[in-house]
């Protein structure tokens, strides 16, 4: 049954949301991650504890717990919440949290691999609606899709999951993962989700693993493939270059260590607990099973927010840092650093801005004219050289 009324995705709504909060420090909308556990070994992923792993299982948070946090949730302000994982529905009562939270007046969003659909989640999710599931698609055909997920049939469980929610209209929308493994069929995916009538997005730069693992690298596309996959869905390219347009020259705040909306009007609870003021940053946690979410939102998050980033980061003076996803939390994750520069991201975003035609002084297009700097010199001593032995 197509669904009969329009539908924004997570995304344009937390948007919107953002914009109306004028700046102020409200916990309008967040992340929770309720298991570290996943049926599927993709290749890329930054968090899939396998789905038996009983340790993993046991330092979740209950259902009690979670319906505790719920209730702080809301009595705090928050208004939408993302159900996340890992894979949210190896949890036996994972609809039992999700009932709760939407019978809490939460407005619930929900991300799944949906593999693990079956005819009566698919029944319950139509009768309590969430505000969109989004299903993480690794490929266009059954091939290309399990060799990123490492599980034979996935391919066929999914399709036949985002069936089931279709037929119920439950609000969809589709996204991947783009790499080595799978670019090459990204348009492929689009025109699939067209031709269903959803909603499109992939992600062109993989996370390293949360537990500091770096197997992501072997599959990451390199900075070139990922400024050339942009145009493959021409209102992506059209989205940076008017963010671009917006924001170039607008240099970096050189104060906060933190410039985007982290801990401002968003926040981030990992399976076990742990709060923090988005899903990346891992270094500074604020623990829920020790304190509560009032607590962390108003005494600790101030005290993250707080921090200075480094006088001597290049990317304090850069012109481009509004096209550079790099953020501190990466930056922690990557090199083990809030304040380093990733050369990856780097490269990036130089390579956005040629694209664009902008141009680009921050400190890739720096190392650049130096390296033309020491090449001119070398050049004029050689031709000194030349001259004297003549």
């Amino acid at each position: 049954m197509a669904c009969g009324y329009s539908v924004i995705t997570y995304g344009e709504f937390a948007d919107r949301l953002f914009a109306k909060a004028g700046g102020g420090r409200l916990p309008l909308f967040g992340s929770m991650e309720v298991t570290a556990r996943c049926n599927l070994r993709c290749a890329h992923c930054y968090i899939n504890e396998p789905a038996g792993d009983e340790a993993a299982r046991r330092e979740e948070l209950s259902a009690a717990e979670l319906r505790g946090v719920l209730d702080q949730l809301v009595e705090a302000g928050c208004l939408s919440l993302l159900l996340t994982g890992g894979e949210p529905f190896v949890r036996e009562d994972f609809l039992d949290i999700y009932t709760y939270a939407k019978e809490r007046g939460l407005m619930v969003a929900l991300n799944t691999n949906g593999t693990t659909i079956s005819p009566e989640i698919a029944d319950h999710l139509g009768r309590y609606l969430p505000m969109q599931v989004e299903i993480s698609i690794y490929g266009a055909t059954r091939q290309t899709f399990e060799r990123v997920t490492g599980v034979p049939g996935s391919f066929d469980r999914c399709m036949r999951g985002i069936s089931l929610l279709r037929e119920r209209g439950v609000p969809l929308g589709l996204k991947t993962a783009a790499m080595t493994l799978n670019r090459h069929e990204v348009a492929q995916m689009a025109e699939f989700a067209a031709g269903l009538g959803l909603k499109f997005r992939f992600e062109s730069v993989l996370n390293l693993r949360l537990d500091g693992g770096r197997e992501a690298e072997a599959v990451r596309l390199s900075p070139e493939e990922v400024v050339a996959l942009d145009y493959v869905v021409p209102a992506r390219v059209e989205e940076y270059r008017k963010s671009a347009d917006k924001f170039q020259g607008a240099p970096l705040d050189p104060d906060p260590l933190y410039n985007c909306g982290a801990g401002q009007t968003m926040f981030h609870i990992d399976p076990n607990g742990m709060l923090g003021i988005c899903m990346m940053a891992k270094q500074q946690l604020f623990d829920l099973r020790r304190g509560t979410f009032a607590e962390g939102w108003g005494d600790f998050f101030p005290e993250v927010l707080a921090q200075k980033g480094p006088l001597e980061s290049p990317c304090r003076k850069c012109d481009i840092f509004n096209l550079c996803i790099q953020c501190p939390a990466m930056a922690h994750i990557e090199e083990g650093d809030q304040g380093a520069r990733i050369d990856y991201m780097c490269r990036i975003a130089h390579l956005k801005a040629e694209a664009f035609g902008y141009q680009a002084r921050g400190p890739f297009g720096q190392r650049v004219e130096s390296r033309k700097e020491h090449r001119n010199i070398e050049e004029e001593e050689r031709d000194e050289k030349s001259l004297s032995q003549a």
